[in-house]
């Protein structure tokens, strides 16, 4: 992930999945990564900034999720850093339901590409907003759990916090 000309604030909280990364944008949340997730972006010049409101926002809200008191986020989201055809498979993630799960394939016709299913695959990896663009609800074409930056271990535990497993 690729933030250019653009002030970055950061945060970092603690949830039962590990530490998350936390970035936000003058537009929005822009970031939350699992420490140690692949894609992890490089967070050098960027300012910390824990009263950030779109940050503590996302804060309360994902303990809220991480303690099953919320099932939905509603918060301003900057997907902007990413390539129009990335930006539209992240869309696409956000309008699966907590709860519920999809495979590549139906995601990649959803978006209008349903010869896309590796590119698509890609994109959903590089989803920079973890579990609020619950790019964890994807599932291979046989329903088995494949591929999550974060990690199967926390997409399974998503999954089964979400009532989908």
């Amino acid at each position: 992930m690729k933030f250019k000309n653009t002030l970055l604030f950061t945060s970092h909280i603690d949830t039962r999945l590990g530490g998350v990364r936390l970035v936000a944008t003058d537009q929005g949340l822009a970031g939350v990564w699992f420490d140690a997730q692949r894609h992890f972006p490089d967070i050098t010049g960027w300012q910390t900034n824990d009263a950030h409101p779109v940050l503590a926002e996302a804060a309360t809200q994902l303990r809220d999720y991480f303690e099953g008191r919320r099932r939905q986020f509603d918060l301003p989201l900057d997907l902007s850093h990413g390539t129009a055809f990335q930006q539209a498979v992240w869309q696409a993630l956000r309008a699966i339901p907590a709860g519920a799960t999809t495979s590549y394939g139906r995601l990649s016709a959803g978006v209008g590409k349903p010869a896309a299913v590796r590119a698509v695959g890609a994109a959903v990896g590089r989803n920079p907003i973890s579990v609020i663009v619950p790019c964890h609800r994807v599932l291979g074409a046989d329903g088995s759990l494949t591929g999550y930056a974060g990690g199967l271990d926390r997409k399974t535990a998503l999954l089964e916090l979400e009532g989908a497993l």
